[in-house]
């Protein structure tokens, strides 16, 4: 499974961005899709996930409220929007996902390309 990540970019506190993470290759045993975001100096920190046959969402507490996890099963594509963001949201955010007996917040089989976003104060 590849993982395309795409939507990162520069906005204002209070603004919203919305990433997306496109899969290609053997989706048909995909379990979990979400993301994992890395602030400079710091270690990777799990968002969000969703399961993809269920959509049942889970998130880190500090989105909860802010953020939503969504899919597009047909275009095999998870949506993550970014709403009143804030300045410790600026971070590299990673795609995710895990095939079947994985779990994705310990740790995802496959990871796609990091995606800057950075919110200015």
């Amino acid at each position: 499974v590849q993982l395309q990540a795409s939507g990162g970019g520069l906005v204002q506190a209070g603004g919203s961005l919305r990433l997306s993470c496109a899969a290609s290759g053997e989706t048909v045993n995909l379990s979990d899709m979400g993301w994992f975001r890395q602030i400079p100096g710091k270690e990777r920190e799990f968002v969000a996930a969703i399961n993809w046959r269920r959509g049942i969402t889970n998130y880190a507490d500090f989105v909860k409220g802010r953020f939503t996890l969504s899919k597009y099963t047909a275009r095999n594509t998870a949506y993550l929007q970014m709403n009143s963001l804030k300045s410790e949201d600026t971070a590299v955010y990673y795609c995710a996902a895990t095939g079947p007996g994985s779990d994705l917040r310990i740790r995802p089989d496959y990871w796609g390309q990091g995606t800057l976003v950075t919110v200015s104060s």
